[in-house]
């Protein structure tokens, strides 16, 4: 899948640099990424494969930063997409139909 790779690499980039935030930032950048996790459950549904999450990711993140800020108002680290947006793409991934433990399934890619 065209872009797959690379957009996998970026979400889990922003993993690392979720865990890496400093301390008294994290709590607030979880509850960021909770959120975006579960309104990319509302958009992409219980049953979803990669390439749906890929195509959403691919038409723009703006919306991620409208949550973000309405979740940490007072934190402009909350709002860096490539922290809180990625990480939240690279944790609703692994609930992809089609992702088998960090690769796509073979049957369905």
């Amino acid at each position: 899948m065209p872009g797959f790779e690379n957009a996998v690499y970026e979400w889990r980039r922003a993993e690392r640099r979720l865990h890496d935030a400093p301390a008294e930032s994290r709590p607030r950048l979880e509850r960021v990424v909770e959120a975006l996790v579960a309104e990319l459950r509302r958009r992409l549904g219980g049953r979803f494969t990669s390439r749906e999450l890929l195509e959403l990711y691919a038409s723009g993140t703006g919306w991620c930063i409208e949550v973000a800020m309405r979740m940490a108002p007072d934190d402009p680290l909350a709002w860096d997409a490539a922290i809180v947006a990625d990480a939240a793409f690279s944790r609703y991934l692994r609930e992809a139909s089609d992702y088998a433990g960090g690769r796509l399934a073979l049957s369905e890619a």
